[in-house]
């Protein structure tokens, strides 16, 4: 059963209202929601929105809300959950612009948001495990040590990493297709 228009919304923006870090640290938030509380995604369309989204221009967090409404509910449902999701950042944003600079010095402030650096940085290493730890194969742990050390150690742009990977990841399954036919 798909959720209705309201209820969308709401889903995307207690969402975007409890999570700090931006985008990443959405991801196991969208795939508890989605995936697992409300089954309206399967784990496979989870993770192939997950790549396609990441791969896409813009914030990560409004693309997925895109096409996860736009999945269930269609183009209404895309807009609802696109403005669900950005909502709390932009009300967020314009009570800091408004007060916290006045406070950004403080110490108590200080620690707060040394507290929330260190838990985005926990929510953002738990979707890269997770999603490491659903393609785990030899396959999938060769894609990760190449695209760790060509953006980490050689410093190789992120986009030029994702269309290398792209293209090996293409050339590899037409060749296990022209194997496995020319062994049958």
């Amino acid at each position: 059963m798909k959720p209705s228009l309201p209820e969308l919304f709401l889903s995307f923006l207690k969402i975007g209202a409890f999570t700090f870090g931006g985008g990443y640290a959405m991801i196991p938030l969208f795939e508890r929601e989605f995936v697992k509380r409300y089954k309206y995604l399967s784990e496979d369309e989870f993770f192939d929105a997950l790549v396609i989204c990441q791969s896409l221009p813009g914030v990560i967090a409004v693309n997925f809300a895109v096409y996860i409404g736009l999945k269930l509910r269609g183009r209404f449902g895309a807009l609802v959950s696109a403005i669900g999701v950005a909502l709390p950042s932009f009300l967020i944003i314009m009570v800091i612009a408004t007060f916290l600079f006045r406070y950004i010095d403080n110490e108590y402030v200080a620690a707060v948001f040394k507290g929330v650096r260190v838990s985005v940085i926990a929510l953002v290493f738990t979707a890269g495990f997770r999603l490491f730890w659903r393609h785990r194969h030899l396959y999938g742990v060769f894609i990760a040590l190449m695209t760790f050390t060509l953006v980490a150690i050689a410093y190789v742009h992120p986009f030029y990493v994702i269309v290398m990977m792209g293209a090996y990841g293409y050339l590899t399954t037409k060749i296990r297709e022209v194997v496995s036919h020319d062994a049958s």
